[in-house]
């Protein structure tokens, strides 16, 4: 068994609350799917076509020009944004319509202290009522100052036995509601397979894809969607991801200057 699939399924045992589906999904769609590079932005200055990106030393000199960043939540409550070689970090805020992680406020100010890129994500349970579960987000990122640039995300990554119809439709409804009550388009986070079957038809909404088994900025989109924003390639010490796109661009698909 590969090890990052093993170091997958260990880091999901940690609690049965805090993103079990994320670790094992992510690691059994890592070892069956494979791709080619495609690197192409999201909106305005980023979409750029993939013979833009890719020249004769393709990857190799698309690598130079990734931005990293990491995701964090409660179990990274201490993480120190100032030692951290970040240029971008999206935060765990809520799950369902019951969890807060206790954590968010803090890294919400370490990050506004640093000026990096930030974001909060909702981890989202299909069995509940989507209008709910972006409200309950929304109360929880709004209790915080704000700033133009910060990113919205919505983790889709489990089914609660619903039907692939079904999901994809708690989604839809979910990120259209937050879109219309922020004006920002929110992103959406999945593993590679999970996305590639109950992402159909969200391609408007910028993808952060999860892809252990590929190296880092060398995944192909899922489903219908053209390019990816962000993907993250390893949980390993801690969830790490690289972007695309530059710190200004992914500003660019986050809250609007008022």
């Amino acid at each position: 068994m590969p090890n990052f699939r093993l170091a997958a399924i260990a880091h999901s045992l940690k609690t049965p609350f805090d993103l079990p589906a994320k670790r094992l999904s992510l690691a059994v769609g890592g070892v069956i799917l494979a791709g080619t590079t495609v690197f192409t932005g999201v909106t305005g200055t980023a979409q750029a076509s993939t013979s833009e990106h890719i020249s004769s030393h393709g990857a190799e000199h698309e690598a130079r020009a990734l931005t990293y960043g990491v995701d964090v939540s409660r179990y990274e409550s201490q993480y120190d944004w100032n030692a951290s070689p970040a240029q971008f970090g999206i935060i765990k805020a809520t799950e369902g319509t019951t969890f807060r992680d206790a954590s968010f406020a803090r890294h919400w100010r370490e990050l506004g202290k640093k000026g990096i890129v930030r974001g909060a994500y909702h981890f989202g349970h299909p069995r509940n009522n989507p209008i709910a579960e972006a409200e309950y987000f929304l109360s929880m990122v709004n209790s915080q100052p704000t700033k133009p640039g910060d990113l919205l995300v919505l983790d889709l990554e489990t089914t609660d036995g619903k039907s692939v119809a079904e999901v994809n439709a708690w989604a839809k409804t979910w990120l259209s509601y937050v879109k219309a009550k922020t004006g920002v388009t929110p992103m959406i986070y999945s593993g590679w397979n999970f996305a590639n079957t109950y992402g159909r038809g969200l391609a408007q909404y910028p993808l952060w894809v999860a892809h252990y088994s590929k190296d880092k900025g060398t995944v192909t989109p899922p489903a219908d969607w053209k390019s990816w924003a962000i993907h993250q390639y390893t949980d390993s010490p801690i969830d790490q991801n690289v972007s695309a796109l530059t710190p200004a661009q992914l500003r660019g698909l986050g809250r609007p200057a008022a």
